[in-house]
Formats: structure tokens, C-alpha cells, sequence
């Protein structure tokens, strides 16, 4: 395995992780399904929806998210928000990721 793939793969690996927080900082404001894959790519966080759809089906099983049909319009979607739980469990994981951010900056500047 070459570099480029080296690099690419152990990326994704880091990306997996951050989808969750970056999709309860989303939900803040009831979305869909493709809208939030939208915004995320927009934001620079490629998702497939293999992944993010069963991502949310799992983040709202967990109680972390609620959802609801919106049938009024031609199409039926479901829209997807954050729950009082779930903001509890980003306010956690972003503290976690500010410190596990500020400890890469430290280790990467030499700061040991």
C-alpha cells in the first residue's frame, strides 16, 4: 500500500469518529436525511448515506436523537433533531474533542 492510500485510509479513520459530533451539532434545527449529507459535504465532511443514515437510525435508537414524518409536502421525509439527552452527550463530546484537539497541538508543536 502506497502513501496516498496509507494516508487516505488512516483519514477516514479519524473522519468516523467525528461524524457523530458533527451531526449533533447539526440537529440543533430539524433536518432530513439528504440535507444534513448536504451540509456536512458543504462543512468538508464527506459522508455516504450507507453510513450516515444508519448512523442516524442508531444515534436516535441511543436517545440521542427524536425524529418525526413531515408528510405535508409531496414528498414524506423524516426529519431528524437533537434530543435534551443528546445535547447533554455533544456538550460532552465536544469537550472531549477541545482537549483531545489541544493535546495534538501540543504533541505535533514538540510541546511534550
Amino acid at each position: 500500500m502506497g502513501t496516498e492510500e496509507l494516508i487516505l485510509s488512516q483519514a477516514q479513520e479519524l473522519r468516523r469518529g467525528t461524524v457523530v459530533l458533527a451531526c449533533l451539532a447539526l440537529l440543533e434545527e430539524p433536518q432530513y436525511g439528504y440535507a444534513l449529507l448536504e451540509t456536512l459535504g458543504d462543512a468538508g465532511i464527506a459522508v455516504d448515506g450507507n453510513t450516515l443514515y444508519p448512523l442516524l437510525r442508531r444515534l436516535e435508537k441511543q436517545g440521542l436523537l427524536v425524529s418525526e414524518w413531515n408528510t405535508g409536502q409531496s414528498r414524506p421525509r423524516k426529519f431528524y433533531s437533537i434530543s435534551p439527552e443528546g445535547a447533554r452527550v455533544r456538550a460532552g463530546l465536544l469537550r472531549e474533542w477541545q482537549t483531545l484537539d489541544a493535546s495534538i497541538s501540543r504533541l505535533t508543536r514538540g510541546d511534550r
